[in-house]
């Protein structure tokens, strides 16, 4: 999926859309993206000035994206709907190493199940081959009023 891909299944936008392209897909089952990250982002005027670190919950962000993807593109459905796909949980997010700029953040996301409409996704982030967070993220979907 290039970013025009993206752009249709994801709400998000400009400064927050945390995906630059998905490199694999598997309906139902996993998504692999990544996130080039660069010196120009937002966050790293205050995070840190002295050595810029990607927020870890930015990273968590990114992944949750990735699991929306997964999600949205499986059910082949876009974003211009009356609906929101909405963070409900996650466990066991562990961190391992700083992610700074110039970085390729690799989303790696695979469901684990999905019960009574909450979605559960094993993810990863890594760079370099090497993971720098991982989680289980947990998402449900919900009607907006427009």
């Amino acid at each position: 999926m290039d970013i025009h891909d993206i752009l249709r299944h994801l709400p998000h936008r400009y400064p927050f859309l945390l995906i630059d392209r998905v490199t694999a897909f598997e309906a139902g089952k996993s998504l692999v993206g990544y996130k080039n990250v660069t010196y120009n982002e937002p966050f790293f005027l205050g995070h840190f000035p002295q050595r810029p670190v990607m927020p870890g919950v930015l990273i968590l962000e990114a992944l949750a994206q990735a699991t929306g993807l997964l999600a949205f593109r499986s059910l082949e459905r876009g974003a211009e709907r009356n609906t929101l796909y909405y963070l409900v949980g996650i466990d066991q997010a562990r961190f391992k190493k700083p992610v700074e700029p110039g970085d390729q953040l690799v989303l790696e996301v695979d469901l684990l199940r999905t019960k009574r409409g909450i979605w559960v996704f094993d993810t990863r982030a890594k760079v370099d081959g090497k993971v720098v967070a991982s989680a289980e993220i947990m998402c449900t979907e919900r009607e907006i009023e427009v």
